[in-house]
């Protein structure tokens, strides 16, 4: 029995993205020059999803507001999570939009059509609860997953030793009855996930490990987001109109004729490209982003709004909407040492990420790895060598 309605868990707040989740949800930040949110529709409708059931929470108008009652003419319905109380708690919101059995993912992974369908015949061939399993080389950051004869045997959160390759990749089908073995399932320091109801389901019956290799990339930290476009580029995730060999240029962009754009590219709509600039590679532009003359943008993500002055370079580089940075920024990019609340990762390849509605007045230099808050103002001749919170003036 095919599925056709999916429940997508859009209530998270990603704070390990800050300064990028400010302001909205980590599924609306981008993936490449779309939000990954839209991205994952696309999979489930592609897959044959005939209804679409969203639980939002922390910034659901960001949601709701861009996606409003349908998308690609199949109906969404929203409902809400209060509170950040777990996956489980998420899912358990949705009870009354749910009649059958349903499909359920996160709505901040990019996945690919091939995994839902996967996962879906698995369902419709056993009638067993079944979920997606992935190979990774590193398994420390997920879920790693044991498997026997196909069945799931064990799951093991971020496990220290490299003893295991396959994680949870967060699709899932369940028949209805999912919902009472939530309702059953004790809380964990008032948090309730998803996989420790599954866990409960693994003891007394057969839950189903589906291996797959298609598409599954994962924002978990700020430099994150440019994996996500260079995978989203390579696979041709994009709706833009192909201009050459991995360029693609919106057409209501104007990009001028002495721009050079160097796939693989995106160029939203609405945006302005000055003479002389330089676009990519692994570069994705969002709507209505001017970049002025000779200015050099390379394995960056520019989010809407964003505004690049002439002479500037940036590399390795994420902004946030309504950016504005004058003639002359520098990010330079390459490796550094980042830091993310209290933890410091090591050698990440990062320029800067720069936080909605900050403006740099012009000559401003960001060295690697610097996260810039939302609402800063970097005054002329500004050089920035360490994160800077949000609504800070910074003159040199």
């Amino acid at each position: 029995m095919h599925i056709d309605t999916a429940v997508i868990l859009a209530a998270g707040e990603g704070t390990r993205l800050r300064p990028l989740t400010r302001n909205r949800p980590k599924p609306m930040l981008p993936a490449a020059n779309r939000p990954i949110l839209e991205h994952v529709f696309d999979a489930l409708i592609e897959a044959g999803i005939e209804r679409l059931v969203v639980v939002v929470g922390f910034k659901r108008d960001r949601v709701q507001d861009h996606f409003g009652p349908t998308y690609r003419d199949v109906p969404i319905t929203y409902v809400l999570q209060e509170k950040q109380l777990g996956s489980g708690h998420a899912l358990a919101q949705a009870r009354r939009e749910v009649d059958g059995p349903l499909l359920v993912l996160n709505g901040d992974r990019l996945i690919d059509a091939g995994t839902v369908e996967a996962v879906d015949a698995s369902f419709a061939e056993t009638g067993d609860p079944s979920i997606a399993v992935t190979e990774r080389r590193d398994t420390s950051r997920y879920g790693a997953v044991e498997l026997r004869g196909g069945d799931i045997a064990d799951f093991v959160e971020k496990p220290r030793d490299d003893g295991y390759r396959l994680i949870n990749a967060g699709v899932y089908a369940f028949p209805e009855s999912i919902f009472e073995a939530i309702e059953e399932t004790p809380r964990t320091a008032g948090e309730l996930g998803i996989t420790d109801t599954i866990e409960r389901l693994v003891a007394h019956e057969r839950v189903r490990g589906v291996e797959v290799d298609g598409m599954w990339v994962d924002a978990t930290y700020p430099w994150d987001l440019l994996t996500v476009a260079r995978e989203v580029l390579n696979r041709e995730r994009v709706i833009e109109i192909a201009r050459g060999e991995h360029v693609w240029v919106d057409t209501d962009a104007h990009v001028h004729d002495e721009a050079v754009l160097q796939g693989p590219v995106v160029i939203g709509p609405d945006c302005e490209i000055g003479a002389g600039a330089v676009i990519g590679p692994d570069t994705a532009i969002g709507a209505n982003v001017t970049i002025g003359a000779n200015a050099v943008v390379q394995r960056s993500v520019l989010d809407a709004d964003t505004r690049v002055g002439p002479s500037s370079t940036l590399l390795d580089t994420v902004t946030g909407q309504d950016v504005d940075l004058g003639a002359d920024t520098v990010v330079p990019g390459g490796s550094a040492d980042v830091q993310v609340g209290t933890s410091v990762f090591e050698n990440q390849r990062l320029g800067a990420v720069i936080g909605d509605w900050t403006t740099a007045a012009g000559d401003v230099s960001i060295a690697p790895g610097t996260l810039v808050g939302t609402d800063v103002t970097l005054h002329t001749g500004a050089t920035i060598d360490s994160n800077v919170s949000e609504g800070v003036e910074v003159t040199r």
